[in-house]
């Protein structure tokens, strides 16, 4: 860990001396969001994502699209120093588009991990010329998340397997598999991922839902309302033949809080634990 420490804020200062700290970012992502925030750089975001809602005055940030796509035009209209995005977020095109225009364009890989977290707070501040603050943050953040995890592993509580559903309407709906942000949450908080037989997401079936026989369905809190409510997920096709349709047992939560895995990640584990523990 010390090795990696010196390495990423060894690359840190080197960003600083070239770009210095950038005084107009946009964040394309909410876990980007609310890591530039927590190392201070808040007010020099000058746009975000629709996927960025935290803190709470980031709702009321300018927003570079309607939707996850992006433009060329659109990100250089809020004429920034950096954009920082999840990797795979903008085109060849773009990225291309920007680099002639002298944006300087930063993407990061998530892991899906504790250390994963730590790592990305770390590249962040690499990237926005805080190296120290980052290292700091970064071994903060570690920290309490030694103390969340510890805590979960002393509840030895009866581990439950955990479906989640993933609705925007009954429409839109799929399930959480293996790899996935949501598998790993489910992992930390001291539970079981009730699909195990394919990675990331596909879409929801009755007769998956039924053959896994989870204890518990986990839902973001948009997509339970979606869906009507407890009330009427519980009517859902194949429901009550399950451990958690009868026993009636749904958590909806933040689904920024449980997929960001950034500086939240001891918060998102302990809140979760909490909720299957009832």
């Amino acid at each position: 860990m010390k090795r990696r420490f010196f390495l990423t804020i060894l690359t840190g200062f080197i960003v600083t001396y070239c770009y210095g700290i950038p005084n107009r970012i946009i964040t394309l992502s909410g876990a980007l969001t609310e890591t530039v925030d927590a190392l201070g750089l808040g007010s020099k975001i000058v746009a975000t994502d629709v996927t960025s809602i935290y803190p709470t005055y980031v709702k009321q940030l300018p927003k570079v699209s309607r939707n996850r796509s992006v433009s060329t035009e659109g990100l250089l209209s809020f004429t920034p120093d950096i954009i920082l995005a999840p990797e795979g977020h903008i085109s060849k095109e773009i990225q291309y588009q920007l680099k002639m225009s002298g944006i300087q364009l930063v993407m990061f890989k998530q892991e899906y991990s504790a250390a994963g977290a730590v790592d990305f707070i770390q590249s962040v501040a690499n990237a926005v010329g805080v190296p120290e603050k980052g290292k700091m943050l970064a071994e903060k953040t570690e920290e309490r998340l030694q103390v969340a995890i510890a805590k979960i592993k002393k509840s030895k509580q009866v581990q439950k397997k955990v479906l989640f559903i993933y609705a925007r309407g009954t429409g839109t709906m799929s399930v959480a598999g293996k790899g996935s942000s949501i598998d790993a949450i489910i992992k930390l908080a001291g539970a079981q991922n009730a699909i195990y037989e394919f990675s990331d997401f596909k879409p929801y079936t009755t007769e998956a839902m039924v053959k896994a026989d989870p204890d518990v369905i986990l839902m973001f809190d948009f997509g339970l309302s979606s869906l009507g409510g407890k009330a009427s997920v519980l009517k859902m096709p194949g429901m009550k033949l399950t451990k958690a349709g009868k026993n009636e047992h749904i958590i909806d939560m933040d689904g920024q809080l449980l997929t960001n895995f950034s500086v939240r990640l001891p918060d998102a584990i302990l809140a979760l634990h909490q909720e299957l523990s009832r």
